[in-house]
This record gives structure tokens, C-alpha cells and sequence, in this order.
């Protein structure tokens, strides 16, 4: 249908996907809903509606989401973390039936905003007893959207398996008894089947998450990921298989015309900024080259800054020998996800039991997936790690948290803690075959398996030797060794969720406009960022788009013209730092405290001998205070009643 010229109009926008991706098509729908005069607050971007479920109870109800909020918060991270804090008290278990798990969308899922896919789950983490905000992309969270609704809100736990099944308006709670113990991709293939629905989309948990391995993912699209903290442990706990949605709505735009202005002109920033022709040529796994060069590829357990057999992991080798196409998310215009094939070999690594063990093709691996089945353990045999990642997705597990948790324990039994008489195979640096069958092993808690399914914080503690653990709040360091990128240091220890590197990802800014090896404005950077990559988590877009030229001040427009709210690049900030703040109150009420704000000594006194970053030493105790400073924080990490007042936090 021809669309309203001029004016107000108000559109819906149907489909769109794999923007600008080779082979594929824009596929647009713009249908006028009628027109807005002026002065009037038409929203748009939002539902408004949020799925309530209880899983005690086996009941679903839709409920309205409060106007003030919405604009308060955007949507995503942001809101759902208003809900988390007000509907549960922080400090029970994470796989209590108490715990409560939020999905949550942005107002630019679903639309046609490059890369607009993204949806976020939000809960107590069963791996960081902490706040947890996991984010997914794929074709899942559109599909919500399309449903009617930006948030599902899930409490209690049911006694028998079960999955969600949304059509629209109609919403049922199913038995999954005949799905459980079944794979990711058998799961998805299953609900396909039993439903006859085309265009159906599912997230679920796998074998891991029914086992309450503590750092299980929720898998949507057989290959996306809400990765990381143990959200998919929680969804297990409550007994929760999949969530299968199918949606035949739109996603209202307030100002189509503006709407559309500000996606070309975010679409011209993006495609001529050389990080988005990187990432859509070699992948994420490209950025091997940049952390092994200074010395911040974390070799080994964090023993070593670089590793010797890099090269045969990054964006390059996977390209030239593995890669069959690339693979986006929709209405992607970056493409970065890799479909890669064993073929000749493909025999090698069968592992026992797990009913897949022949696949020949499969996505990934991503550049943390890569550094952490690989240069952590130092494994350079990149099929070994194409199979171990492919098993990650499959069985449904963090893979950043499995090869960090392996290191860990490959570090314990060079040591001599864990021997030969605990282990069914060595557990040596370097051992492909232990990389595979441990992968296998942990997701079905078999013999050794058991305790790497508790990760490595636990594990270490159990074998008497917790600094083996490598990460911050029970969260494993994702691929940037702090000694190659002193603020990276920073960012670890401050992240509400533990241990990540999509809240302030430093490396960038320190190798462009700083210097690695300095604490000199590293706090200051760190904070802003923070404020930023928050704000950006509410909106629904990924965050490469900030990477690759999407930066906050040319996606803004977007959604001001989505809702019909008066955003600005500061009052987005704003939001970014009131979010940020809340989920430190948060923190603080599941009794976290300062203590939390920390490395391992590793870091703090253990440089590396040789490399680019040899001698060097994170320096947390000159960083800490200041950023605690620029956050109006007093000096034990309490924001203070004067900046809680101005963020309008004050009563919380």
C-alpha cells in the first residue's frame, strides 16, 4: 500500500531483513494507521503491553506498561531492570522461584533501524548472584514485537517441563515433557514441527540449562545468544523449555518520514566506516590481530598476553579455509555472523554421546568464542574449536564461560591439584581432545564435568586454589587481557554483571586516542561509556552499530521518531547513567559491596615477562577512586543521596 506523504503520518513497518546483505532483499510494508495532527502524543516504537506469566500457577495475562516509564527508561535493559527491581527481593536465590526473568525488547526491535534485532534478558544470574543483563540478537525479539508485546515477565517454577506458546493475543503454557533432554536444534525443530506454523520463532534452553550448568545460555534461532551470567540456568530452574512466538502485528512509527530520514542517514554513516567493512568481511574473530598485537590476547589462564598459534584462529583463517557464508540478524547491515564447514575434517573430535557429533557445519565461532576455546586453552587446532563452539550452541552453554572454566582447571592440573586420578583424560594446555569432550562433559555434568559446571570461581574454591579464577562478581573475563588495555581493568571490576566487555570496551579508544599502558582518564572514559553503551542496550539496536559509525548522536533521531518522544543525545545519557545507577542499588541489595570492585592478583601484581605488555600491571587502587568520584559515588561505591536526587532516583 502507497504510503502518507507528509505530515505526521503514523506507519507500521512489517519486515525488515538482512539489510544490505548480498542475496537478500528489503522486504517493507508501510501501512498508514492514520494520521496525527499537530500537537498530538500518538506513541509508537512501544507495544505497551508486557506478558505476565506464572509458572506455579500455569496462567498468562497482558497487562498495560506505565507511559512514564516507557519514556524514562526507553525500553530493553533499561526497563525491564525498573521491573526487576520492583518485583523481587534481591537477595533470594537466582534458582528460587522467586528469582524473576524478564525479556525484554526496544522500541527499534522490529523495525527496519540497521540492526534493529535485539532483544535482552534480564534476572539474578545464577553464575554472579548479581544483576544480569543478557543480550540476543537474531529473529526472536522482532517476532515479540510483532506479537504485541515488549516484555514477557516470568515468575515461579513449574513442577513438570514446560513451554510458552504466544500467537498474537493467544498465549498458552504447554507440557515439554517430549522436548526435554533435547538439543537446541532439535528443540526449535520439534516446536516447528508439532505447531505447522511458517514463520515461527523459538527460544529455549539446552541439556545445560535443564542441568543447571551455571553458566547455560537461552539460544534463540539455533545460534543466538543470551550468553552470558547463567540466564539460561535460571530459565531452567523454573522448568521453562522454550518460548515459541509468532506475531502477525507491526511496529508503529510516530513520524515515518523522519523515521526514514534518520535510518538513511544512520545507514551512510555506517557503510563507509571501515570497522563495519571488517566485521562483515573476516567477523568479530578479526580482532585476534588487534589484542595479539598489544600484547592482550589472554594465553593460557591469563598467563601469557599473546598467543604463538593466533593466527590460526582469526577472521582471516576462518575465512580462507572454513567460511561457507556470512549470516545476519534481522534487518542487518553488517553480516558478521560466520556459517563455517569442517568438511574433509569433519571425522575428527567425535565426541561420545551427544546425538550430533558428526556435524560437519554450524555458526561461528565469534572472536570471544575463538580466544576462549582456543588461545585461554591453548588449543590452535581451529577445528577442534569450531567443533567445541558448535557444541556450546547445541548443548546451550556460554562459551566464553566454558573456556574460561576449562583454562581454569587446565591451570589446576599443571599445578598438580587435579590429577590423573580425578579426570578421565589430561587436562593439558593445549589438548583439543580435552577441549571437546570437557565441552561435551560439563553440559551433562558428567565425571569432571560437574564441577566445571559450577565455573571457575566455584571450581577454584572447591580445589583450594581461588585465584585460578579469572573474572570479577563470578563472571569469567571475556577476551582483553587488562594488561595490554589497563582500562579494561576498570570496566571489569565496575560492571554491574561481572566481568564484561560490552559496557565499556576500551581497547578502541586506548590504542586511537590513549595510550594502553596508562591510568591517565581511563576512569573518566569508562563512565561515559557506560552511560552510552547502557542507554544503547535500551533501544533495541546492537551495539556494533556503535562500533561500526551508529554512534548515539545519529540513532537518537531514530527513536524520537519511533515514540514520539523528544529524545536527545544528552537526555539519553541521562537515562543511560540513572539506569546504570539503579542496578548498583540493585547490587547493593543483594549485599554486594566495594569488596566486589576487584581483580585478580593476577593482574594486580603479576605482569607478563615478555611481549608488548610486559611489566605491566593494572593499577586499580589510583582508578577505583576516581571513577567512584566521576559517578558521585562515595568512597565504598554508594551513590549519594544529592546524585540519586538528581537522577530522580532518591526514593528507591
Amino acid at each position: 500500500m502507497a504510503r502518507t506523504v507528509g505530515g505526521n503520518g503514523q506507519f507500521q513497518i512489517r519486515r525488515g531483513v538482512e539489510l544490505g546483505v548480498p542475496g537478500s532483499r528489503i522486504q517493507i510494508t508501510t501501512t498508514p494507521v492514520g494520521v496525527i495532527t499537530s500537537g498530538e502524543n500518538t506513541m509508537g516504537g512501544w507495544t505497551g503491553k508486557l506478558l505476565r506469566v506464572d509458572m506455579t500457577a500455569g496462567t498468562a495475562a497482558s497487562e498495560d506498561i506505565p507511559q512514564e516509564w516507557m519514556e524514562d527508561y526507553i525500553g530493553g535493559r533499561g526497563l525491564a531492570d525498573r521491573y526487576l527491581y520492583e518485583e523481587m527481593d534481591p537477595t533470594v536465590d537466582p534458582l528460587s522461584p522467586d528469582n524473576v526473568l524478564i525479556f525484554a525488547a526496544g522500541p527499534l526491535t522490529g523495525t527496519c533501524a540497521p540492526c534493529g534485532s535485539r532483544y535482552m534478558v534480564i534476572t539474578k544470574g545464577a553464575l554472579t548472584n548479581c544483576i544480569t543483563t543478557s543480550n540476543s540478537g537474531g529473529f526472536w525479539g522482532p517476532e515479540l514485537k510483532f506479537a504485541g508485546y515488549d516484555m514477557v515477565l516470568i515468575k515461579g517454577a513449574s513442577e513438570t517441563p514446560k513451554y510458552l506458546f504466544i500467537y498474537d493475543d493467544r498465549v498458552e503454557l504447554r507440557d515439554a515433557s517430549h522436548l526435554w533432554g533435547k538439543t537446541v536444534g532439535d528443540t526449535e525443530d520439534g516446536l516447528r514441527e508439532e505447531l505447522g506454523i511458517p514463520g515461527l520463532r523459538t527460544c529455549c534452553i539446552g541439556p545445560a540449562g535443564e542441568n543447571l550448568v551455571k553458566f547455560a545460555c537461552i539460544m534463540n534461532d539455533k545460534h543466538r545468544a543470551a550468553g552470558r551470567s547463567g540466564v539460561g540456568t535460571v530459565m531452567g530452574s523454573k522448568g521453562l523449555k522454550a518460548i515459541a512466538v509468532r506475531g502477525t502485528g507491526g511496529v508503529e512509527l510516530s513520524d515515518g518520514d523522519a523515521f526514514m530520514k534518520a535510518l538513511w542517514d544512520m545507514r551512510g554513516e555506517m557503510v563507509v566506516n571501515p570497522t563495519y567493512e571488517a566485521f562483515g568481511m573476516f567477523g568479530t574473530a578479526s580482532t585476534i590481530d588487534l589484542t595479539q598485537t598489544f600484547g592482550g590476547l589472554p594465553t593460557r589462564n591469563f598467563q601469557q598476553g599473546q598467543f604463538e598459534e593466533a593466527e590460526n584462529l582469526n577472521g582471516n583463517t576462518i575465512r580462507d579455509t572454513r567460511l561457507t557464508t556470512n549470516k545476519a540478524c534481522f534487518a542487518c547491515t553488517i553480516a558478521c555472523g560466520r556459517v563455517c564447514e569442517l568438511g574433509e575434517h569433519s571425522d575428527k573430535f567425535l565426541v561420545n554421546t551427544h546425538p550430533k557429533n558428526w556435524k560437519q557445519a554450524g555458526e561461528g565461532p565469534e572472536y570471544e568464542a575463538a580466544w576462549a576455546l582456543g588461545a585461554d586453552t591453548g588449543v590452535g587446532d581451529l577445528d577442534a574449536v569450531l567443533k567445541a563452539n558448535w557444541l556450546c550452541n547445541d548443548l546451550g552453554m556460554d562459551p566464553i564461560s566454558m573456556g574460561s572454566t576449562l583454562a581454569s582447571a587446565m591451570e589446576l592440573y599443571q599445578e598438580g591439584t587435579v590429577t590423573d586420578e580425578h579426570v578421565e583424560m589430561p587436562l593439558e594446555f593445549g589438548s583439543a581432545e580435552a577441549l571437546v569432550r570437557m565441552t561435551e562433559a560439563t553440559a551433562y555434568r558428567e565425571g569432571f564435568g560437574d564441577d566445571l559446571a559450577e565455573g571457575a570461581k566455584l571450581m577454584g574454591e572447591k580445589w583450594e586454589n581461588p585465584d585460578v579464577f579469572m573474572g570479577v562478581k563470578g563472571q569469567e573475563f571475556p577476551a582483553y587481557d587488562p594488561r595490554g588495555f589497563v582500562g579494561m581493568g576498570v570496566a571489569y571490576a565496575t560492571c554491574n554483571r561481572g566481568a564484561c566487555h560490552l559496557r565499556a570496551w576500551t581497547p578502541g579508544f586506548e590504542t586511537s586516542e590513549s595510550t594502553p599502558h596508562t591510568t591517565d582518564g581511563k576512569s573518566e572514559w569508562v563512565v561515559h561509556e557506560q552511560h552510552r553503551s547502557t542507554a544503547h542496550d535500551a533501544t533495541g539496536l546492537c551495539l556494533f552499530t556503535g562500533f561500526a559509525g551508529g554512534v548515539l548522536e545519529t540513532f537518537v533521531p531514530l527513536v524520537a521518531a519511533a515514540t514520539g518522544v523528544d529524545y536527545t543525545v544528552e537526555r539519553f545519557e541521562t537515562i543511560g547513567e540513572k539506569t546504570w545507577n539503579l542496578e548498583r542499588l540493585w547490587n547493593l541489595k543483594a549485599g554486594l559491596t566495594k569488596a566486589d570492585d576487584n581483580l585478580p592478583k593476577r593482574l594486580l601484581s603479576e605482569p607478563h615477562t615478555d611481549g608488548p605488555s610486559a611489566g605491566v600491571t593494572v593499577d586499580l587502587d589510583a582508578m577505583l577512586p576516581v571513577y567512584y568520584s566521576e559517578r558521585g559515588w562515595d568512597e565504598e561505591g554508594v551513590p549519594t543521596e544529592e546524585k540519586l536526587a538528581e537522577l530522580g532516583l532518591a526514593s528507591m
